[in-house]
């Protein structure tokens, strides 16, 4: 065997050349363990936290088996493609070099960087930790494990408040709750419940609804803004990510995340889709341009811009880039009409700079390195900037760096760097207080708000906010 290989192979094991060999297991995992105390760890409901098998029967690496309509748990069958899932995410006898145990796991108690689920467990302490553990340790179970239940901390409650004036709002990928921030004061002052993997949010322009998107449900979910409780699910053609409401509020549209990709349209009187646009691939985000007459929707698989017709909901034209297309913001031509779009891309730290009425790319922006700052890569997803918005006065231009946990400033239109501030890890979303004097920046793996002065580009303030926040919009209501 040729010493590269070997030595690459021990490292992968966690042991270096020459090292005494790990022991091995006591015994190779158990399937009937597997169904009886590690699954039941997959359905488990945290508070605040959403489910495991929300996220992880759709799009993630490990993927486990949906359960079958109805069903509180999955038959034999479906659990054996379930272990058989899991066992590539661990190392038998090995808990701490076994994603399965690390990835949800508190960093501090030495877990990884970010787990786009949230951290489910805070120390190596916890019950369902150590069922995991033991299994895979291939030991009895601990005894203290098997009647404990998991106790993951909850975030404060939040009544549900007066909805008059502006207020951002800020969904939490992997909970099940979206936050309501009064940016008077920088306070959650309201929270909707029950929307588990939620991910888009957009609010209607008359004030009385608020729109998510629902991940685990395939769904877009209404809420009563005046009691912010949820009163409609509407059914959508596939796995929805961003979303966005017209001008009129006639429709919203839904960017389906899931192949061949397309936008579906909801009728927001008869509350049902009416439509399903196609786009080439699966669909990541869905905007109106600021003119209403335009919706835009991009696609990461497809590395494709789709342009609809608003009023005709055709395509009217598309663009292809060398990667996946991620957020996107505009500037306006004097006229109000769309001037310029500016488009993240997969693997640019920065962003591409598109005319609108020609249809071509004529700038790129690369975001700074920060000295002194450690990159960080991990759980970047092939998006290294991703968030960007234009301030409402038109002046600067914000995007986010999850290499560095930053959001910087450049001026418009010459686009020069103004500065850049540290804001918290993976910053994923941003959205602008309406009086343009605060940008709101969501910290996926902090579990936080950023809130920076645009003025002096230094941050202000950190709101705590539900698990794993990353979308995030602006609203004012009557």
């Amino acid at each position: 065997m040729p010493m590269m290989f070997l030595w690459m192979l021990m490292t992968w094991l966690g042991q270096q050349p020459g090292a005494k060999p790990a022991a091995a297991p006591a015994s190779s995992l158990d399937f009937t363990v597997f169904k009886t105390q590690v699954e039941p760890i997959f359905l488990a409901k945290r508070p605040g936290h959403a489910r495991c098998v929300s996220c992880h029967s759709t799009g993630t690496p490990l993927r486990l088996q949906a359960l079958s309509p109805g069903a509180a748990t999955w038959n034999d069958a479906q659990s054996q493609k379930n272990f058989e899932a899991v066992q590539k995410e661990i190392l038998p006898g090995v808990p701490l070099k076994s994603r399965l145990l690390i990835h949800p796991l508190a960093t501090d108690a030495g877990g990884d960087h970010f787990h786009n689920g949230g951290k489910h467990w805070t120390s190596q302490s916890d019950p369902e930790w150590q069922i995991l553990a033991a299994w895979v340790n291939g030991k009895p179970m601990p005894a203290a494990a098997k009647t404990a239940s998991a106790a993951a901390a909850s975030k404060p409650a939040a009544a549900g408040a007066s909805m008059h004036g502006p207020r951002i709002i800020q969904t939490n990928s992997a909970g099940d709750t979206v936050d309501i921030i009064d940016p008077a004061t920088n306070k959650v002052v309201g929270r909707i419940t029950d929307i588990e993997v939620n991910h888009g949010a957009a609010a209607a322009p008359d004030g009385s609804r608020i729109y998510v998107s629902n991940e685990s449900n395939s769904s877009l979910d209404v809420a009563d803004s005046k009691t912010l409780t949820v009163t409609k699910r509407i059914p959508l053609s596939g796995h929805p990510n961003n979303i966005a409401v017209s001008k009129d509020g006639r429709r919203v549209y839904v960017a389906i995340a899931q192949a061949p990709g397309a936008v579906d349209v909801i009728d927001t009187t008869t509350l049902t889709r009416v439509k399903s646009i196609p786009i080439k691939g699966a669909g990541h985000n869905a905007y109106v341009t600021p003119d209403g007459k335009w919706v835009v929707a991009g696609s990461v698989g497809g590395k494709s811009l789709t342009v609809i017709d608003s009023t005709t909901e055709e395509t009217v034209w598309s663009m292809i880039f060398d990667n996946g297309v991620r957020p996107i913001t505009f500037s306006t031509n004097p006229d109000g009409s769309t001037k310029q779009m500016f488009v993240q891309i997969s693997e640019l730290h920065g962003f591409a700079v598109v005319d609108f009425a020609t249809h071509k790319e004529v700038q790129r922006i690369t975001l700074p390195d920060v000295p002194g700052v450690k990159k960080n890569t991990e759980g970047v997803q092939g998006s290294p900037s991703h968030g960007i918005g234009l301030t409402p006065d038109g002046k600067t231009i914000w995007a986010t760096s999850k290499w560095y946990g930053y959001v910087f400033a450049y001026s418009m239109p010459d686009l020069k760097l103004l500065g850049g501030v540290a804001v918290g890890g993976d910053p994923d979303w941003l959205t602008f207080a309406p009086d343009g004097k605060s940008v709101y920046v969501a910290c996926a793996a902090s579990d936080w708000v950023s809130v920076v002065d645009v003025k002096t580009i230094k941050e202000v303030t950190r709101i705590p906010v539900g698990f794993v926040p990353k979308r995030n919009t602006t609203a004012v209501f009557p």
